[in-house]
């Protein structure tokens, strides 16, 4: 676990819903027909992550692993009168996944009306007149159909693979990572900076720390949240990419240009 002298904001992670809806995306699956033994055992994959990070943090989460492990032990259980009534289709009503399919929906309408309502309200501040001498100029890029925006939660999926190596400690007694964050956050925003995108998982190649590897991580969140580094991936499921701030990188290339 990290040191108690780290006071990080993790309202990042804004709850099991967002994390289920996540799955039901990367699974590729109607939320209708929620698969729950999958989508169960992938949720506790994540919770074991979060609990790493903060304790406090995973408690509403393992509230929703409950529910789902409630709904799939009553998914294998007959239902009462099954065996007199096995030709009759069972009500919409009786599947156990009902409640929490109208939630997930429920929270899916919510989410891309606050998409939309962002989206347009960037739209509204790029927008200014144009000079008479001003010439529209093509920024389409052949390969941005190929990059994709990183969610927070593939890079929560990304720090389980770095805890699952081999090579990581298990620690059996509490070994706080006691390097304030800001420290964290200097060391690898020079470094993203030098070399102005660097491989997600590389960061940690020398890590075997757990306490100190979700340090980093935090750190990392922070220059995502507030420092503008961008997180990316080219291809689906892919090693996540960390990027320098899009204006550092423009100075970078002209500087090299002249």
């Amino acid at each position: 676990m990290i040191s108690p002298g780290y006071r990080v904001e993790l309202d990042v992670f804004t709850g099991p819903l967002d994390l289920l809806l996540y799955l039901v995306r990367r699974n590729e699956v109607e939320i209708v027909d929620l698969p729950i033994y999958p989508i169960a055992a992938q949720f506790n994959d994540f919770l074991d992550v979060l609990k790493e990070i903060n304790l406090d943090l995973a408690g509403d989460f393992v509230v929703m692993a409950s529910t789902l492990m409630e709904i799939k032990s009553r998914g294998v259980l007959p239902a009462e009168g099954e065996e007199d009534e096995a030709e009759e289709e069972v009500p919409v009503d009786s599947d156990p996944r009902s409640d929490l399919v109208t939630q997930l929906l429920e929270y899916r309408r919510f989410k891309e009306a606050a998409f939309a309502l962002e989206a347009k309200a960037a739209e509204w501040q790029e927008r200014y007149p144009r000079l008479e001498d001003d010439r529209p100029t093509s920024t389409s890029n052949p390969s941005a159909d190929r990059i994709k925006e990183v969610e927070l939660w593939d890079l929560v999926s990304a720090l389980g693979r770095v805890l699952r190596r081999k090579e990581v400690e298990e620690e059996t007694s509490v070994r706080a990572d006691t390097t304030p964050l800001h420290v964290h956050v200097e060391q690898l925003g020079s470094l993203v900076r030098e070399k102005r995108e660097v491989r997600f998982s590389s960061l940690f190649d020398k890590e075997t720390a757990r306490s100190r590897i979700v340090g980093m991580f935090l750190a990392i969140l922070e220059l995502l949240r507030h420092h503008h580094f961008r997180a990316v991936q080219t291809e689906e499921h892919g090693d996540i990419i960390i990027q320098a701030p899009l204006e550092e990188n423009s100075t970078h290339t002209i500087a090299e240009a002249e």
